[in-house]
Protein backbone atom coordinates (compact mmCIF):
# COMPACT_ATOMS: atom_id res chain seq x y z
CA UNK A 1 0.00 0.00 0.00
CA UNK A 2 2.85 2.36 0.75
CA UNK A 3 4.11 2.31 -2.85
CA UNK A 4 0.65 2.44 -4.45
CA UNK A 5 -0.52 5.66 -2.79
CA UNK A 6 2.38 7.79 -4.12
CA UNK A 7 1.80 6.28 -7.59
CA UNK A 8 -1.89 7.22 -7.58
CA UNK A 9 -1.03 10.66 -6.25
CA UNK A 10 1.50 11.18 -9.02
CA UNK A 11 -1.02 10.20 -11.72
CA UNK A 12 -3.64 12.55 -10.23
CA UNK A 13 -1.21 15.48 -10.19
CA UNK A 14 -0.22 14.84 -13.82
CA UNK A 15 -3.85 14.75 -14.96
CA UNK A 16 -4.64 18.00 -13.15
CA UNK A 17 -1.55 19.62 -14.68
CA UNK A 18 -2.50 18.55 -18.22
CA UNK A 19 -5.99 19.99 -17.83
CA UNK A 20 -4.79 23.27 -16.38
CA UNK A 21 -1.94 23.75 -18.90
CA UNK A 22 -4.13 25.25 -21.70
CA UNK A 23 -5.67 27.65 -19.18
CA UNK A 24 -2.24 28.73 -17.95
CA UNK A 25 -1.03 29.12 -21.52
CA UNK A 26 -4.04 31.24 -22.46
CA UNK A 27 -3.30 33.60 -19.57
CA UNK A 28 0.40 33.78 -20.32
CA UNK A 29 0.25 34.06 -24.13
CA UNK A 30 -2.60 35.75 -25.95
CA UNK A 31 -3.32 33.95 -29.21
CA UNK A 32 -2.39 36.08 -32.22
CA UNK A 33 -5.28 36.76 -34.59
CA UNK A 34 -5.10 37.57 -38.28
CA UNK A 35 -5.36 41.23 -39.24
CA UNK A 36 -7.75 41.56 -42.16
CA UNK A 37 -7.99 44.48 -44.59
CA UNK A 38 -9.95 45.36 -47.72
CA UNK A 39 -8.44 47.28 -50.65
CA UNK A 40 -10.93 49.02 -52.95
CA UNK A 41 -9.07 49.35 -56.24
CA UNK A 42 -10.30 51.44 -59.15
CA UNK A 43 -8.98 53.66 -61.92
CA UNK A 44 -9.59 56.82 -59.90
CA UNK A 45 -10.46 60.36 -60.95
CA UNK A 46 -8.82 63.77 -60.83
CA UNK A 47 -12.18 65.56 -60.48
CA UNK A 48 -12.92 66.61 -56.88
CA UNK A 49 -16.64 66.67 -57.69
CA UNK A 50 -16.49 63.03 -58.80
CA UNK A 51 -14.93 61.77 -55.57
CA UNK A 52 -18.38 61.39 -54.01
CA UNK A 53 -18.82 58.14 -55.97
CA UNK A 54 -15.58 56.67 -54.63
CA UNK A 55 -16.16 57.77 -51.05
CA UNK A 56 -19.73 56.48 -51.21
CA UNK A 57 -18.46 53.00 -52.05
CA UNK A 58 -15.77 53.25 -49.38
CA UNK A 59 -18.26 54.41 -46.73
CA UNK A 60 -20.75 51.69 -47.69
CA UNK A 61 -18.10 48.98 -47.42
CA UNK A 62 -16.75 50.38 -44.15
CA UNK A 63 -20.27 50.47 -42.71
CA UNK A 64 -20.76 46.83 -43.69
CA UNK A 65 -17.47 45.83 -42.02
CA UNK A 66 -16.93 48.44 -39.28
CA UNK A 67 -14.01 46.66 -37.60
CA UNK A 68 -12.11 45.93 -40.83
CA UNK A 69 -9.54 48.29 -42.34
CA UNK A 70 -10.70 49.63 -45.73
CA UNK A 71 -8.16 51.32 -48.00
CA UNK A 72 -8.43 52.96 -51.42
CA UNK A 73 -6.06 52.35 -54.32
CA UNK A 74 -5.99 54.03 -57.75
CA UNK A 75 -4.65 52.02 -60.68
CA UNK A 76 -3.96 55.07 -62.86
CA UNK A 77 -0.40 56.39 -62.59
CA UNK A 78 -1.46 59.73 -64.06
CA UNK A 79 -4.35 60.21 -61.64
CA UNK A 80 -2.17 59.39 -58.63
CA UNK A 81 0.49 61.85 -59.82
CA UNK A 82 -2.10 64.62 -60.07
CA UNK A 83 -3.27 64.05 -56.50
CA UNK A 84 0.27 63.85 -55.15
CA UNK A 85 1.10 67.19 -56.76
CA UNK A 86 -1.94 68.69 -55.06
CA UNK A 87 -0.71 67.72 -51.57
CA UNK A 88 1.21 71.00 -51.27
CA UNK A 89 -0.94 73.12 -53.58
CA UNK A 90 -2.33 75.56 -51.03
CA UNK A 91 -4.63 77.24 -53.55
CA UNK A 92 -6.20 73.90 -54.51
CA UNK A 93 -6.49 72.77 -50.88
CA UNK A 94 -8.18 76.02 -49.87
CA UNK A 95 -10.67 75.63 -52.71
CA UNK A 96 -11.28 71.94 -51.98
CA UNK A 97 -11.08 71.57 -48.19
CA UNK A 98 -13.21 68.41 -48.08
CA UNK A 99 -10.90 66.24 -50.20
CA UNK A 100 -10.06 63.23 -47.98
CA UNK A 101 -6.47 62.52 -47.01
CA UNK A 102 -6.96 59.02 -48.43
CA UNK A 103 -7.28 60.64 -51.86
CA UNK A 104 -4.43 63.15 -51.57
CA UNK A 105 -2.04 60.37 -50.56
CA UNK A 106 -3.58 57.57 -52.58
CA UNK A 107 -1.26 54.85 -53.87
CA UNK A 108 -1.45 52.10 -56.44
CA UNK A 109 -2.67 48.59 -55.56
CA UNK A 110 0.83 47.13 -55.14
CA UNK A 111 2.01 49.90 -52.81
CA UNK A 112 -1.24 49.82 -50.84
CA UNK A 113 -1.01 46.07 -50.34
CA UNK A 114 2.67 46.41 -49.36
CA UNK A 115 1.85 49.11 -46.80
CA UNK A 116 -0.81 46.93 -45.23
CA UNK A 117 1.56 43.97 -45.11
CA UNK A 118 4.15 46.16 -43.36
CA UNK A 119 1.48 47.11 -40.82
CA UNK A 120 0.90 43.45 -40.01
CA UNK A 121 -2.15 42.69 -42.13
CA UNK A 122 -1.84 39.06 -43.17
CA UNK A 123 -5.18 38.62 -44.92
CA UNK A 124 -6.18 41.09 -47.63
CA UNK A 125 -9.20 41.20 -49.93
CA UNK A 126 -8.72 43.26 -53.07
CA UNK A 127 -12.11 44.36 -54.33
CA UNK A 128 -12.07 46.03 -57.74
CA UNK A 129 -14.57 48.78 -58.42
CA UNK A 130 -14.35 48.06 -62.14
CA UNK A 131 -17.49 47.58 -64.22
CA UNK A 132 -16.64 44.29 -65.89
CA UNK A 133 -14.02 41.67 -66.65
CA UNK A 134 -11.91 43.86 -68.94
CA UNK A 135 -8.36 45.15 -69.27
CA UNK A 136 -8.09 46.86 -65.89
CA UNK A 137 -9.58 43.95 -63.97
CA UNK A 138 -7.24 41.49 -65.68
CA UNK A 139 -4.22 43.67 -64.89
CA UNK A 140 -5.27 43.88 -61.25
CA UNK A 141 -5.73 40.11 -61.13
CA UNK A 142 -2.20 39.73 -62.49
CA UNK A 143 -0.86 41.83 -59.60
CA UNK A 144 -2.62 39.60 -57.07
CA UNK A 145 -1.54 36.40 -58.81
CA UNK A 146 2.04 37.65 -58.95
CA UNK A 147 2.14 38.37 -55.22
CA UNK A 148 0.60 34.98 -54.50
CA UNK A 149 3.38 33.31 -56.50
CA UNK A 150 5.94 34.34 -53.85
CA UNK A 151 7.23 31.25 -52.05
CA UNK A 152 9.57 31.59 -49.08
CA UNK A 153 11.85 28.86 -47.70
CA UNK A 154 10.03 28.97 -44.37
CA UNK A 155 6.27 29.24 -44.55
CA UNK A 156 6.15 31.59 -41.56
CA UNK A 157 7.89 34.24 -43.66
CA UNK A 158 5.24 34.22 -46.41
CA UNK A 159 4.04 37.82 -46.86
CA UNK A 160 0.37 36.84 -46.74
CA UNK A 161 -1.79 34.14 -45.31
CA UNK A 162 -4.48 35.00 -47.82
CA UNK A 163 -4.52 37.54 -50.64
CA UNK A 164 -7.65 37.27 -52.76
CA UNK A 165 -9.57 39.31 -55.33
CA UNK A 166 -13.31 39.84 -55.69
CA UNK A 167 -15.23 40.08 -58.94
CA UNK A 168 -16.25 43.31 -60.75
CA UNK A 169 -19.72 44.84 -60.82
CA UNK A 170 -21.07 42.79 -63.73
CA UNK A 171 -19.26 39.64 -62.64
CA UNK A 172 -16.87 37.57 -64.72
CA UNK A 173 -16.86 34.36 -66.71
CA UNK A 174 -16.51 31.20 -64.66
CA UNK A 175 -18.45 28.47 -62.89
CA UNK A 176 -18.24 29.88 -59.36
CA UNK A 177 -20.79 32.63 -59.89
CA UNK A 178 -23.26 33.14 -62.73
CA UNK A 179 -22.42 36.57 -64.15
CA UNK A 180 -25.97 36.83 -65.48
CA UNK A 181 -27.13 37.10 -61.87
CA UNK A 182 -24.62 39.92 -61.30
CA UNK A 183 -26.06 41.72 -64.32
CA UNK A 184 -29.58 41.35 -62.95
CA UNK A 185 -28.45 42.80 -59.61
CA UNK A 186 -26.85 45.79 -61.35
CA UNK A 187 -29.93 46.36 -63.52
CA UNK A 188 -32.14 46.40 -60.42
CA UNK A 189 -29.79 48.90 -58.78
CA UNK A 190 -30.28 51.31 -61.70
CA UNK A 191 -34.04 51.49 -61.36
CA UNK A 192 -33.88 55.18 -60.38
CA UNK A 193 -32.21 56.06 -63.69
CA UNK A 194 -34.96 54.32 -65.61
CA UNK A 195 -37.58 56.12 -63.52
CA UNK A 196 -35.90 59.48 -64.22
CA UNK A 197 -36.05 58.83 -67.96
CA UNK A 198 -39.69 57.79 -67.74
CA UNK A 199 -40.60 60.94 -65.78
CA UNK A 200 -39.10 63.01 -68.57
CA UNK A 201 -40.72 60.92 -71.31
CA UNK A 202 -37.19 60.22 -72.57
CA UNK A 203 -34.99 57.32 -73.55
CA UNK A 204 -32.07 56.39 -71.29
CA UNK A 205 -28.61 56.45 -72.88
CA UNK A 206 -25.50 55.34 -70.99
CA UNK A 207 -21.94 56.12 -71.99
CA UNK A 208 -19.60 53.32 -70.88
CA UNK A 209 -15.84 53.35 -71.12
CA UNK A 210 -15.10 50.08 -72.93
CA UNK A 211 -11.59 49.06 -73.97
CA UNK A 212 -9.58 48.03 -77.01
CA UNK A 213 -8.14 44.74 -75.75
CA UNK A 214 -11.05 42.69 -74.36
CA UNK A 215 -14.48 42.10 -75.77
CA UNK A 216 -16.95 44.84 -74.91
CA UNK A 217 -19.88 42.54 -75.67
CA UNK A 218 -20.64 42.71 -71.95
CA UNK A 219 -22.18 46.14 -72.56
CA UNK A 220 -24.54 44.74 -75.18
CA UNK A 221 -25.52 41.88 -72.90
CA UNK A 222 -26.16 44.30 -70.05
CA UNK A 223 -28.20 46.51 -72.37
CA UNK A 224 -30.39 43.51 -73.14
CA UNK A 225 -30.68 42.71 -69.43
CA UNK A 226 -31.89 46.26 -68.79
CA UNK A 227 -34.36 46.13 -71.66
CA UNK A 228 -35.79 42.82 -70.46
CA UNK A 229 -36.17 44.16 -66.92
CA UNK A 230 -37.68 47.48 -68.07
CA UNK A 231 -39.57 46.58 -71.28
CA UNK A 232 -41.52 49.85 -71.42
CA UNK A 233 -38.38 51.98 -71.62
CA UNK A 234 -35.94 52.70 -74.45
CA UNK A 235 -32.45 51.95 -73.10
CA UNK A 236 -29.18 52.22 -75.00
CA UNK A 237 -25.56 51.73 -74.02
CA UNK A 238 -22.53 52.91 -75.98
CA UNK A 239 -18.81 53.04 -75.20
CA UNK A 240 -15.95 55.48 -75.64
CA UNK A 241 -13.69 52.61 -76.73
CA UNK A 242 -14.85 49.53 -78.57
CA UNK A 243 -18.34 48.28 -79.44
CA UNK A 244 -21.06 49.52 -79.31
CA UNK A 245 -19.81 52.95 -80.33
CA UNK A 246 -21.59 56.29 -80.40
CA UNK A 247 -22.39 55.66 -84.08
CA UNK A 248 -24.19 52.46 -83.10
CA UNK A 249 -26.19 54.40 -80.50
CA UNK A 250 -27.04 57.12 -83.02
CA UNK A 251 -28.31 54.54 -85.52
CA UNK A 252 -30.48 52.97 -82.82
CA UNK A 253 -31.88 56.34 -81.70
CA UNK A 254 -32.71 57.27 -85.29
CA UNK A 255 -34.29 53.88 -85.98
CA UNK A 256 -36.54 54.12 -82.92
CA UNK A 257 -37.35 57.79 -83.62
CA UNK A 258 -36.35 58.92 -80.14
CA UNK A 259 -36.88 62.66 -79.56
CA UNK A 260 -35.44 63.09 -76.06
CA UNK A 261 -32.85 61.29 -73.95
CA UNK A 262 -31.38 61.25 -70.47
CA UNK A 263 -27.62 60.91 -71.01
CA UNK A 264 -25.63 59.40 -68.13
CA UNK A 265 -22.18 57.85 -67.66
CA UNK A 266 -22.17 54.10 -67.12
CA UNK A 267 -18.99 54.59 -65.12
CA UNK A 268 -18.26 54.57 -61.41
CA UNK A 269 -17.27 58.25 -61.42
CA UNK A 270 -18.39 61.25 -63.43
CA UNK A 271 -14.88 62.41 -64.26
CA UNK A 272 -13.16 63.57 -67.43
CA UNK A 273 -15.11 61.32 -69.80
CA UNK A 274 -18.47 62.32 -68.32
CA UNK A 275 -17.77 66.06 -68.14
CA UNK A 276 -15.99 66.39 -71.48
CA UNK A 277 -16.55 63.44 -73.85
CA UNK A 278 -20.16 63.02 -72.78
CA UNK A 279 -21.53 66.37 -71.62
CA UNK A 280 -18.88 68.83 -72.80
CA UNK A 281 -19.55 71.94 -74.87
CA UNK A 282 -17.21 70.94 -77.69
CA UNK A 283 -18.76 69.94 -81.01
CA UNK A 284 -17.50 66.36 -80.67
CA UNK A 285 -19.12 65.63 -77.30
CA UNK A 286 -21.85 62.99 -77.22
CA UNK A 287 -24.31 65.65 -76.07
CA UNK A 288 -23.74 67.91 -79.06
CA UNK A 289 -23.41 65.15 -81.65
CA UNK A 290 -26.76 63.70 -80.53
CA UNK A 291 -28.35 67.17 -80.37
CA UNK A 292 -27.25 67.71 -83.97
CA UNK A 293 -29.59 64.84 -84.90
CA UNK A 294 -32.54 66.85 -83.61
CA UNK A 295 -32.75 64.96 -80.29
CA UNK A 296 -33.13 66.82 -77.00
CA UNK A 297 -30.41 65.81 -74.54
CA UNK A 298 -30.61 66.05 -70.74
CA UNK A 299 -27.12 65.22 -69.43
CA UNK A 300 -26.73 63.93 -65.87
CA UNK A 301 -23.12 63.97 -64.72
CA UNK A 302 -23.31 61.51 -61.85
CA UNK A 303 -21.28 58.33 -61.68
CA UNK A 304 -23.10 55.12 -60.83
CA UNK A 305 -20.84 54.80 -57.79
CA UNK A 306 -22.93 57.55 -56.20
CA UNK A 307 -25.79 55.07 -56.17
CA UNK A 308 -25.65 53.21 -52.84
CA UNK A 309 -27.47 50.25 -54.38
CA UNK A 310 -24.45 49.83 -56.69
CA UNK A 311 -22.07 50.16 -53.74
CA UNK A 312 -23.99 47.40 -51.95
CA UNK A 313 -23.27 45.05 -54.85
CA UNK A 314 -19.56 45.43 -54.14
CA UNK A 315 -20.27 44.65 -50.48
CA UNK A 316 -21.94 41.44 -51.63
CA UNK A 317 -18.96 40.51 -53.78
CA UNK A 318 -16.64 41.07 -50.83
CA UNK A 319 -18.79 38.78 -48.68
CA UNK A 320 -18.69 36.14 -51.41
CA UNK A 321 -14.89 36.10 -51.78
CA UNK A 322 -14.47 36.17 -47.99
CA UNK A 323 -16.79 33.18 -47.54
CA UNK A 324 -15.14 31.25 -50.35
CA UNK A 325 -11.72 31.71 -48.74
CA UNK A 326 -12.81 31.23 -45.11
CA UNK A 327 -12.05 34.84 -44.18
CA UNK A 328 -13.90 36.36 -41.25
CA UNK A 329 -14.89 39.99 -41.68
CA UNK A 330 -16.08 42.10 -38.79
Amino acid sequence: MSTRIPFILTITVCVIFLFTLPVMASHGHKEKTDKVAIVLAGFGTSYPSALVAITNIQDTVQKAFPKTRVKLAFTSNIIRKIWHERQNDQKFLAKNPTVPKDILYVKGPLATIADLQDEGYTTIIVQPTHIYFGEEYNDLSSYVNGLNSIKTIKSKFMPFKKLVIGRPLLGKCGIEYDYHEDMISAAKALAADVALAAQNNAALVYMGHGNEYYSTGTYIEFQQTMRKMYPKNNIFIGTVEGYPSLDNVLDALTHTKVKKIILKPFMIVAGDHANNDMAGDEDDSWKNIIKARGIKVIPVTKGIGENTAIAEIYVGHIKDVARDNHITLK
